[in-house]
């Protein structure tokens, strides 16, 4: 039996498509004892689950709660609760992953719980293994390069609606707005008043089966984009 305590990796498994999860990533899963998945406390699904399936079968994955909330006191208790249930595998000498989709670094729920672990138990290992991120993936399925030359680019969320985008426009010549679903309507405002649209695509569903690039945003003016969708603006203009 290990006495040692074990080792926790945070393991990026790609935007969707499961041939764009690393090697690496694949050996680290297939070495742990328990693997967990993020889900939103009204469901259990998860994409990143089903792409650690299809390639390790009937490994069981637990899902762990994240609340989609502002509400920081209820936040703070899943991340405490979901902290607590990763040390009692890694406090019997055991290593656990957490999946997740793209990459562990950008804007993924494993910030939050590698936070509550440290916080806890700071003597706990953390390994993180980077993974392909979605906005990469969509800039390859449209041959849109991200940058060039001396050009700056910049990653925003678009949780609330364009704010981010009109603070940032002025510096940046590339920008790539995620989290776009929700205040879609507010963001394309924004593009017009910015007269980007027609510097811009939407991609969404990114790596999955109806994964779909959209190069007129007009044609999306009025209307709610999937939940996983995000936008590429570039303003020199988009390569055609």
């Amino acid at each position: 039996m290990k006495t040692n305590c074990g080792t926790l990796y945070g393991i990026g498994v790609g935007p969707g498509d499961p041939d764009l999860i690393t090697v690496k990533a694949l050996r680290f899963l297939k070495s742990v004892s328990t693997i967990f998945a993020a889900s939103s406390t009204k469901n259990d699904y998860s994409v990143a689950e089903t792409i650690v399936k299809k390639h390790l079968g009937c490994t069981p994955v637990e899902m762990m709660a994240f609340p989609m909330t502002w509400d920081k006191k209820l936040l703070e208790d899943h991340w405490e609760a979901n902290a607590r249930r990763a040390l009692e595998v890694l406090s019997g000498g055991d290593d656990a992953a957490f999946v997740t989709l793209g990459d562990p670094s950008t804007y993924s729920t494993f910030t939050y719980l590698v936070r509550s672990v440290r916080r806890i138990a700071p003597h706990v290992q953390v390994v993180t293994v980077p993974g392909i991120t979605s906005y990469h993936a969509a800039a390859a399925l449209s041959n849109t390069p991200l940058t060039e030359g001396e050009e700056s680019f910049h990653l925003i969320s678009g949780a609330n609606g364009g704010r981010n985008l009109r603070k940032i426009i002025e510096s940046s010549e590339n920008v790539v707005v995620l989290k776009t679903y929700k205040h879609f309507d507010d963001i394309f405002e924004t593009l017009e008043d910015l007269n980007l649209v027609d510097h811009s695509i939407l991609v969404s569903r990114m790596g999955l089966a109806d994964e779909a690039v959209v190069d007129d945003l007009r044609s999306l003016k009025g209307k709610t984009p999937p939940y996983l969708s995000l936008v590429i603006i570039k303003k020199r203009g988009r390569i055609s």
